[in-house]
């Protein structure tokens, strides 16, 4: 074995343990003596911190923001739930800056009637077991070195100690700084020293090279360093303080300059902390400020990630005065902002001219600016006397499209882009782009007298075997706001056509999209034979199933350089632009090759075999039941039942909302994400959008509950699960879990949750399909075709949560009337969103049963496609797209589990029971 790590290149130091004889460490030696040690990478000075996910801070990673509300300092809601030791809300307080875009989580304990030390070991130890804030890197904040150094002991990944400096002298300065180091750190250094605070510019750019000297002396990576110059509170009424936003901003581009590789921080809110009480002030000054001082260098800040408001979005008077008090152009700057915030009202900013709000004096601007406004807002109210006088002034009318109209869709993109815009409001832009458009068409066909420039092309297709759009249908939306042209061929495209319109459109990119596992072999199948036919062109991989993993292991080798993952609609337009502009695309490539190239040297690292049981191992350790004591509840209605018309309105009340809004790219739960200060009024106009949407949709008959249920005889065979039905035995093959568990922990799979054979009890389990129909599809396909993105948008994200909120009313149903085995639960929404009830209804397809091909003997058992019409794909979609299948189980044991991988053991018996190999699971072995 160690023969083949020295050939391959994979060590540089290798020895033995306690149990090593010298003999054996003499072969070891003879052995490596024949190779040559691993060659050490290239250091490259990048500053990176992690939680459970890593985060990169470099020019390319924008402003990162810094949640400041797990501060007891910068929250009073926080510092009362730490006093009252009220835990699992104050983790809520850190959930919301997550989810409001902090990438980052500041944790202060510092108050007096706190135990700092204890209470930060506490709440990082409880915030360790939350995987959706832990996932971000935890910036631990104290005034005191024993504080940090007890924070330091609990955080995972790569945090960042906030702060040490000069201030108690070089030695204890440099003896921190070692600590941090040890303990794989970053750290953000205070401009103080012997003398105090920093607070002028020279005394700020002194302590600063001092401190870089004495730490990059000491062997402190340099890309670790992370100042804070000082965010000082200005237009306090005293003059000396007038300038110290101003120093601030010249000693962030100093740094920039003299420091290489140190990066920079701050408090924001230190600055406005004049104007306490006058939050639209304090917005609007944190909003001038950073804008100032990230053009300067500045990299990262302490911020209410919630209530940051975009630097153009700021009323024109509001943003002139603050520039004056920020950049201290003035010395009645501090009077003027004073006597301007006593005018404001409720904290709204308006400013009034001649009688005319902002709002309405747009009107009153050029009509290059109408137009740009128009498409920001979505307002489509006086376009067509907007586009009738341009047609006055620009000779061409396509002038009109490439120059005003695209201006304005290019600031909407950056605005998305930047989070300054949200997909609602995207989607609405790009609704009065094409209305404008529309009205430009027959004259640009009258003319026909100017060579267009060729934008570039993108095909996008929903691979063969998927019917899943809504993604790939918001990607067209966002490409299509930043000037990309699209050819969408749509769902369930086969490889033979994608390629063929690829060809006859002489695309520039292809976009691949799918939402199911078998998708990914398909993926794969299409981007092979692109290069087999060689077709030079880069092919962007997105959609629920697919991950940067799974690129670079699986589909990234078949054509080295030219296939990119897209996490999201956000980054589709800047990947696209990055692999199609000749001037981008050979720095893109050699990145993206060499992340690919460091995400599979990582997972061959740390995917260890010893890390999963033998199968014989695992069903040892099966779900431990004892059925001779279990009460096993027979369904009140045994057999089949149907619906075709199923009433819509009684499924409308268990409707997710927060998935809904996340579908939208809206990151927040329902219904506080109405209120979210950035958030909240697209959040609202989009559900009032929505709810009158589905009130039109339901009252019109418009669409068509069906769904089938079923319940049965069941029995456990091994990993297996039998059903009779009217004397015909339907086999469901089931997977079980091969993770190592700790003690009390089992190594579950479905099977463990029905009465086995051998036990002689008979048991029972369930089955169901609902859908919504083809209709949504439908009434989807005219609104694009009638140019209304955003309602067929619309159509589509609510229907798929509306079949979501059906199979949850069914199973409501079956628990509490046609299996009856739980008459009296009473379940809230909230209840039934997090699964607490007893039972599960498993779905084919998803990690408990990733096995897509089981779907094919459900629909027989339920005779599907007879009694409601659904049917499936040869990859086993379901069609219509809006269906949901699954299995239901009655057990108080049941509980949901993750197929992650399989051993070859498993996989080989799970194929000769099933007397098949299924393709889709071959990709979990290991």
């Amino acid at each position: 074995t160690l023969a083949k790590y020295f050939e391959k290149g994979w060590i540089n130091i290798v020895g033995g343990c306690c149990g090593t004889r010298p003999a054996h460490i003499a072969a070891i030696a003879a052995t490596a003596a024949r190779f040559k040690p691993r060659t050490l990478p290239k250091h490259k000075p990048v500053t990176l911190v992690s939680g459970l996910e890593p985060l990169t801070i470099d020019p390319s990673s924008n402003f990162i923001n810094v949640g400041e509300r797990t501060n007891v300092s910068g929250s009073k809601r926080f510092a009362r739930l730490m006093k009252e030791e009220q835990y699992e809300e104050a983790l809520t307080v850190a959930r919301e800056q997550v989810e409001n875009g902090a990438q980052v989580v500041d944790v202060c304990m510092d108050d007096a009637m706190l135990d700092a030390k204890s209470s930060m070991v506490t709440f990082l130890n409880l915030l360790a077991a939350e995987p959706d804030i832990a996932k971000v890197p935890i910036m631990i904040d104290s005034s005191k070195w024993e504080v940090l150094e007890a924070g330091l002991k609990c955080t995972q990944g790569k945090s960042i100690v906030n702060s040490i400096s000069l201030k108690e002298g070089e030695a204890a300065f440099l003896e921190k700084a070692d600590l941090v180091r040890r303990y794989g750190a970053a750290v953000v250094v205070m401009l103080f020293d012997e003398q105090g605070q920093a607070d002028t510019f020279e005394r700020k750019i002194a302590v600063a090279q001092r401190s870089y000297d004495l730490l990059v002396g000491q062997g402190f990576p340099p890309e670790d360093i992370i100042f804070d110059p000082n965010v000082l509170a200005i237009a306090t009424g005293i003059s000396e303080h007038d300038a110290y936003g101003l120093h601030f901003i010249h000693a962030c581009r100093w740094i920039k300059q003299h420091l290489p590789h140190a990066k920079i921080s701050g408090g924001i809110s230190n600055l406005s902390f004049s104007f306490r009480g006058h939050e639209a002030i304090r917005a609007a000054m944190h909003a001038v400020f950073l804008y100032h001082a990230i053009k300067a260098g500045l990299d990262m800040g302490i911020v209410n990630a919630g209530q940051l408001i975009p630097y153009d979005q700021i009323d024109p008077t509001l943003l002139r005065l603050s520039e004056d008090v920020v950049l201290n152009r003035q010395p009645e700057s501090t009077e003027a902002l004073l006597a301007y915030a006593e005018t404001l009202r409720n904290t709204q900013v308006a400013s009034t001219t001649n009688g005319k709000t902002v709002e309405d004096g747009w009107r009153d601007k050029s009509v290059e600016e109408r137009l740009q406004y128009a498409l920001v807002r979505g307002v489509a109210d006086h376009l067509e006397e907007d586009i009738a006088e341009c047609l006055t002034k620009y000779p061409n009318a396509i002038d009109i499209i490439e120059q005003p109209l695209m201006q304005g869709m290019n600031t909407v993109g950056d605005l998305f882009g930047a989070g300054k815009m949200f997909l609602p409001q995207v989607v609405k832009s790009a609704r009065v782009m094409k209305a404008a458009v529309a009205l430009l068409e027959p004259v640009i066909q009258a003319q026909k007298t100017k060579q267009t420039t060729k934008p570039v092309r993108i095909l996008l297709a929903t691979v063969k075997g998927d019917v899943h759009d809504i993604g790939k249908n918001i990607v067209s939306v966002v490409l299509s706001c930043n000037g990309f042209e699209i050819i969408d061929l749509g769902v369930m495209v086969p490889c033979e056509k994608i390629i063929a319109a690829a060809r006859e459109h002489q695309v520039d990119a292809i976009g691949l999209s799918g939402l199911i596992t078998p998708s990914l072999d398909e993926m794969k199948r299409v981007v092979e034979t692109v290069k087999q036919e060689g077709l030079d062109l880069p092919i962007l991989l997105g959609g629920a199933t697919t991950s940067e993993l799974h690129t670079a292991l699986k589909v990234f080798p078949s054509y080295p350089g030219r296939v990119f993952h897209v996490k999201d609609a956000s980054r589709a337009a800047p990947a696209l632009k990055h692999v199609t502009d000749p001037t981008l695309s050979p720095s893109f490539i050699q990145a993206t090759t060499e992340r690919y190239k460091s995400l599979q040297d990582a997972y061959e690292r740390t995917r260890r075999k010893s890390d999963y049981l033998s199968l014989k191992e695992a069903r040892a350790n099966a779900y431990p039941i004892d059925w001779t004591r279990e009460t096993i509840n027979k369904p009140a209605q045994m057999g089949l039942q149907h619906w075709t018309d199923y009433p819509l309105e009684s499924i409308v009340p268990y409707i997710d909302w927060t998935f809904f809004f996340y579908t939208w790219d809206i990151r927040g739960r329902y219904p506080e994400v109405l209120d979210h200060p950035e958030k909240g009024q697209v959040a609202r106009k989009l559900f009032e959008d929505a709810q009158a949407l589905l009130a039109e949709l339901v009252a019109g008959k418009q669409l068509r509950g069906r769904a089938v249920i079923g319940f049965f005889p069941a029995q456990s065979q091994g990993d297996d699960i039998l059903v009779d039905k009217d004397g015909k035995r339907f086999t469901f093959y089931q997977l079980r879990d091969q993770r190592k568990r700790t003690e009390g922990e089992y190594n579950v799979c479905l099977s463990d949750f029905i009465a086995p054979v051998e036990s002689g009890v008979q048991d029972y389990m369930g089955g169901f399909v609902c859908s919504v129909g083809q209709e949504p599809a439908d009434l989807s396909r005219k609104a694009r075709e009638a140019g209304d993105d955003y309602t067929s948008l619309l159509i589509e994200t609510l229907c798929d949560r509306l079949v979501e909120a059906f199979a949850e009313k069914l199973f409501y149903d079956v628990r509490t009337t046609y299996w009856g085995y739980a008459p009296d639960e009473v379940s809230s929404n909230e209840d039934l969103i997090a699964s607490r009830y007893r039972g599960i209804r498993p779905a084919i397809g998803y990690p408990s049963c990733p096995d897509h091909s089981e779907k094919e003997r459900l629909f027989r058992l339920l005779e599907a496609e007879a009694r409601i019409g659904t049917t499936l794909t040869e990859s086993f979609m379901m069609q219509p797209a809006s269906s949901v299948s699954g299995f239901m189980m009655a057990s108080p044991h049941a509980q949901f589990y993750n197929i992650l991988h399989l051993t070859k053991d498993q996989a080989a018996d799970y194929f000769k029971r099933k007397g098949t190999e299924v393709e889709t699971l071959k990709q979990l072995i290991i």
